[in-house]
């Protein structure tokens, strides 16, 4: 089983998503029953790879690897896509995030009483798929995980969102479906660039089926490679991350290669595929200026789906940047250090008086998220230990944060239907929990010291500060985001809960504070953010290891 656990994350949501499919209908309550066990299976699962997870190691761990697809294609090669799965430093904090998020949305959806087959189904298959992302170490493999999140979350938006959920189910469809395109050239491209040395050397002769895996064959191969003593027909290709990323396994004269002298559009072919990956994943964080359907899909969602939109989905962009991005084009990610600083400011910044200007609750926390995952951006922009570290924290910060933000905005939309901050006073009065609690998550989201807020935003700053590339004013501006959080939290926070009670000037409306599955879902996420706060180290441990060697790997 342990040699497996990585596959079986994959396959718990998928085998539970068929157990749904074929339950009977005679009891819909069964569905939620089913999903909700599978999803506790998961976290459970995910929580045990702490067992067997190593800080100290900063290579791949867990891992899984099977030939897929082997095609022969003639005097072009051979077609190699593998089925293979690890964890590092880098992916093993989000795993544990999306295992949480997922189980979090999971409880949350308890209240679904429409279609519930179909929408349990769906969620499951979403799991799997977003699970997926973090654990695969082949861009097809990858490609197909990060496709296939479009279809269940165009249906659970389109299908049990607001009022005009058609129209941000097929805004969010195809933005990202737009930027997927992108992603899919450039994977074709370092397709068509890159091979994989241990089956090269296998098709060559120099290396038998069973023989175990040496360096100097794999350095041999890479020295004839360059030399030209390959035959094209002997070349296998793939797309394995591990090779993509050595610039060593490139084949001169290819389209991507690092020596290359393609120009497309009067712009080196190889920056011109950096940017097109840029844009793919820029959409899912997202970034200004393709941020525009985020609003409107979190408004429309219903509140599981906004919960795991945020806390999980956008993060599947920022591990996209550095896993990919980054991985695949350092020099280019280098050179584009200031442009990309800039695009986090203004995300930082831009996503901050958007949120502030809001009367809409959600859509001034999907403001927030935009202004949050700006800091992200510009960690990563930064290329130093601090920021990239940094921006992982945030991406974990965020994703139990904004969670927990949702999970909140969706206890009053149940009781009222109604999001207008401008409509409530006094809530203090009649929910006292649900006061402490939204307080929690405001004051930890605005970046005060305690909360991991605050160790994500200093990081991230700390790492733009110190990278020697970059202009000081660009992290001196993005700085004002944490004052404009404060003013939009803090803000709505007094238009809600203080003063005497009245809603939409009727004080004689009653309403109850957190039932205990509402209090159940909040306070762990409370805990966590309190804990991450406080502990830092708990994360940094994980990730500063790995992103150092990484760091200098691509340096």
């Amino acid at each position: 089983m342990i040699d497996h656990i990585l596959s079986l994350l994959i396959a718990i949501p998928l085998f539970g998503a068929a157990a749904v499919s074929v339950w009977p209908s005679q009891r819909p309550g069964d569905f939620r029953l089913i999903a909700l066990s599978v999803l506790l299976l998961e976290l459970l699962t995910g929580l045990s790879l702490f067992l067997f997870f190593d800080n100290q190691n900063t290579g791949f761990q867990l891992s899984e690897t099977a030939d897929w697809i082997t095609l022969p294609i003639g005097s072009l090669g051979t077609v190699s896509i593998d089925y293979a799965l690890a964890v590092d430093g880098i992916s093993f904090p989000l795993v544990l995030l999306a295992v949480v998020v997922l189980f979090v949305g999971m409880i949350s959806s308890w209240s679904i009483d429409q279609k519930t087959r179909a929408y349990f189904a769906l969620y499951l298959v979403l799991s799997a798929s977003i699970i997926g992302c973090f654990l695969a170490q082949d861009f097809f493999l990858f490609y197909l995980f990060f496709e296939f999140m479009l279809l269940p979350m165009y249906f659970l938006i389109g299908l049990w969102g607001g009022p005009r959920r058609e129209y941000a189910a097929l805004k969010f469809f195809v933005y990202t479906f737009f930027g997927s395109l992108l992603i899919l050239i450039v994977m074709i491209g370092l397709y068509l660039s890159v091979i994989d040395p241990v089956e090269t050397a296998r098709a060559v002769g120099i290396l038998g089926p069973e023989d175990l895996v040496q360096t100097d064959i794999i350095l041999q191969i890479q020295q004839w490679l360059a030399d030209g003593r390959i035959g094209a027909d002997q070349l296998v290709h793939t797309f394995r991350f591990s090779y993509l990323s050595d610039a060593g396994n490139y084949i001169p004269g290819s389209i991507l290669s690092p020596e290359t002298e393609f120009i497309l559009f009067g712009i080196p072919v190889r920056l011109l595929a950096f940017w097109f990956l840029f844009i793919g994943f820029a959409v899912k964080l997202p970034v200004v200026p393709v941020h525009t359907w985020l609003p409107d899909a979190h408004v429309e969602a219903p509140t599981p789906i906004s919960v795991v939109l945020a806390g999980i989905l956008l993060k599947i962009g920022g591990y996209g940047f550095i896993r990919i991005v980054d991985g695949f084009f350092p020099v280019e990610a280098q050179y584009s250090m200031v442009p990309l600083a800039i695009l986090g400011m203004i995300s930082i910044v831009y996503g901050g008086f958007n949120a502030l200007g809001q009367s809409d609750l959600k859509k001034m926390i999907a403001y927030s998220s935009v202004s949050h995952m700006g800091f992200v951006l510009l960690g990563i922009a930064a290329f130093t230990a601090e920021g990239i570290n940094g921006a992982i924290y945030q991406m974990v910060s965020h994703g139990v944060l904004s969670s927990m933000l949702f999970l909140l905005a969706g206890v009053i939309y149940d009781r009222t239907h109604d999001r207008k901050i401008d409509n409530y006073r006094g809530l203090i009065g009649p929910m006292p929990r649900y006061t402490v609690l939204t307080g929690i998550a405001f004051f930890a989201s605005l970046g005060l010291p305690g909360f991991s807020g605050f160790v994500g935003e200093l990081f991230t700053l700390m790492g733009a500060f110190q990278a020697n590339a970059m202009p000081v004013w660009i992290p001196a501006l993005s700085t004002l985001g944490i004052v404009l959080a404060a003013a939009y939290f803090l803000w709505t926070y007094q238009r809600m809960f203080f003063g005497s009670f009245w809603y939409k000037n009727d004080s004689s409306i009653i309403l109850t504070d957190l039932t205990i599955r509402e209090t159940a879902l909040l306070v762990p996420l409370a805990i966590l953010s309190v804990l991450l706060g406080i502990l830092p180290g708990l994360l940094f441990n994980m990730t500063g290891p790995t992103v150092q060697a990484w760091l200098e790997r691509l340096q």
